[in-house]
């Protein structure tokens, strides 16, 4: 399988105009940058916060960097360390070298990250295919992940044909004039077409070619396997797949899990009301025991 990439050396140069007015603008200018070398390619990460205790990691959905977190960082990182990370094989500053092919494959690329920074033990918070990284690397590795917060996850079902019409539709709904893209937000059920400071850098990510395999669902006898305190928080309106089956099959086979629905949200989940989503992914983690 092919790697992700810019499709062009212009379309590079485009998108990181945008990408790094935006950090200048949003990311907290105390974060520390670094590149982690791995199997499947050079990963950048953004460290924040300080002190001792076990970190967030935070892992975005596909089409997006690490910046999406941007209304996060701040009040996370002031409970406790956090690590943003750029997956490769997505826009943004890492590169992929090799195709992942699987979700152990993507396990063992979180693991030699954390591993370089020294990271025995984390709180993963990962939305959309974020989340199913997270849940492929609780499964994988259940002593080195303290608890796990996943916002409209994937990884519990097959994605559905309305996700890929729905995505379609807001792509094309990118590139509408200002007026008409707000307009286009409610009947789409995507929060992000307001978002005037995110369009731009929508619109320059497909200059990117992802290669990434789709998130293979989890089979109830993996999801009895993570023993690992979990919230999922669903969109009530996803268009990923039925919140009312997910959450039932979360509560029932998941040991120590707990799923909610957010009536009025959808698979913009991550974007209604950071601070009170933040508030609760840190009291999630506080309320997590200390060692496995």
């Amino acid at each position: 399988m092919p790697v992700g990439e810019f499709r062009s050396d212009q379309s590079r140069d485009r998108f990181f105009t945008v990408y790094d007015d935006l950090v200048d603008r949003l990311w907290p200018p105390s974060s520390v940058d670094s590149d982690v070398v791995t199997s499947f390619g050079t990963t950048r990460v953004h460290r924040l916060g300080s002190g001792e205790q076990t970190p967030f990691v935070l892992l975005p959905g596909s089409g997006g960097p690490s910046l999406m977190w941007h209304a996060y960082v701040g009040q996370l990182a002031a409970s406790r360390p956090v690590i943003a990370i750029d997956p490769v094989g997505e826009p943004g500053p890492s590169v992929q070298t090799r195709a992942i092919d699987s979700g152990d494959e993507w396990s063992r690329w979180l693991d030699e990250i954390l591993t370089g920074l020294d990271v025995g033990r984390a709180h993963l918070v990962g939305t959309s295919y974020g989340g199913w990284i997270a849940l492929r690397h609780a499964l994988r590795s259940p002593d080195a992940v303290a608890s796990l917060v996943l916002i409209d996850p994937a990884g519990f079902g097959k994605v559905s044909p309305k996700f890929m019409t729905w995505m379609i539709a807001c792509g094309l709904a990118s590139f509408a004039p200002r007026p008409i893209r707000h307009a286009l937000a409610r009947p789409l059920r995507n929060l992000a077409l307001r978002d005037d400071d995110a369009m731009p850098l929508v619109k320059a990510t497909f200059g990117f070619r992802r290669k990434h395999i789709p998130p293979t669902p989890l089979t109830d006898g993996e999801l009895e396997r993570i023993t690992t305190p979990t919230l999922v928080l669903l969109g009530g309106h996803s268009q990923l797949y039925d919140t009312g089956e997910i959450a039932a099959t979360v509560n029932a086979r998941m040991p120590r899990a707990v799923a909610e629905i957010i009536p009025e949200a959808s698979h913009d989940l991550v974007l209604w009301h950071p601070d009170d989503l933040a508030a609760r992914i840190a009291a999630f983690a506080a309320d997590a025991p200390a060692h496995p």
